[in-house]
């Protein structure tokens, strides 16, 4: 994973075209999601937000941080890229296209291991809408650090980037006998449910699904607010026991939003990771007991 040369143009756009097709040929894609079966592990993630400590932990904790070799280890990765990139007058760069290019990478080298969920900030990047982070204007930030390294060429590396994020699952679906778990960046928030297709899980993405406040995939992602109601008519669409999810902040690393929501956040000093035997019961105050603070 770390032999990349993540300043040649040809190292960076080949890792990323692997990562993508990765995800869509791996044999536990089904529809728009990844799904795996107990037994096994889980380790499952916040946001990152290009945080490289906070990377490094969870990639040794699923065996997979080049030590020791892969274990049987199954790793959730979201919110990837825009990083806390500090305000000023002038554009800053970010370089977290080097994050995304090394899991992509990852995900071609393990591809029923890892498990690269769709979120809102690389659907923003990806189809160039506008996001804002600390005041920092996030997609021009994360442009303008492509283009300081590969200038002409920069299309190059913004289109394999482009085929990576559409390749993404909404979510992973671990499934027991003991009870389902969703792992997913976020859910759509309750006003948006009247206009949510519910069926999404199940069936291949479409352009539409992207489309800004209308799409499904687009609502997924950006979600907040859940409430008990809202989180019990999809544990009975679904069929889940247990959502773990992202995208809100959560400052000592996670949130319970009950009845079965867990919120985790990867990308901060009171950041948490979750080991999770899938062969056990899903639920959140057991959940709560084996969380990891990093």
């Amino acid at each position: 994973m770390y032999t990349l040369d993540l300043t040649d143009i040809d190292e960076v756009v080949d890792a990323l075209r692997a990562g993508a097709a990765a995800c869509r040929g791996a044999t536990c894609r089904q529809g728009s999601i990844e799904v795996i079966h107990a037994p096994g592990e889980l380790i499952a993630t916040g946001d990152t937000h290009d945080h490289p400590g906070n990377f490094k932990a969870v990639l040794g904790a699923a065996g997979l941080d080049g030590e020791f070799g892969a274990e049987e280890k199954h790793l959730t990765l979201h919110e990837i890229i825009h990083p806390d990139l500090p305000e000023s007058r002038e554009l800053p760069l970010d370089m977290s296209y080097m994050g995304l290019t090394r899991i992509a990478y990852l995900k071609s080298q393990y591809p029923e291991l890892v498990h690269v969920l769709l979120a809102n900030h690389e659907l923003a990047q990806a189809i160039g809408s506008g996001i804002m982070k600390n005041g920092v204007r996030c997609v021009a930030a994360f442009n303008a650090g492509v283009e300081s390294v590969f200038g002409d060429e920069s299309h190059r590396v913004h289109d394999a980037i482009t085929d990576l994020v559409m390749s993404l699952p909404l979510a992973l679906r671990c499934k027991s006998p003991k009870g389902d778990i969703l792992c997913a960046h976020s859910l759509p928030g309750p006003a948006s449910m009247g206009r949510f297709d519910a069926s999404i899980l199940d069936r291949e993405l479409t352009p539409d699904d992207y489309q800004p406040r209308v799409g499904s995939a687009h609502l997924m992602v950006w979600g907040r607010g859940y409430d008990h109601d809202q989180l019990e008519d999809l544990t009975e669409r679904w069929g889940v026991n247990l959502f773990i999810l992202g995208h809100e902040h959560a400052p000592n690393g996670f949130n319970v939003v009950h009845p079965n929501a867990l919120v985790l956040n990867t990308d901060h000093e009171r950041a948490v990771y979750l080991p999770w035997d899938l062969s056990d019961e899903p639920t959140v105050e057991r959940c709560v007991e084996q969380i990891v603070h990093i």
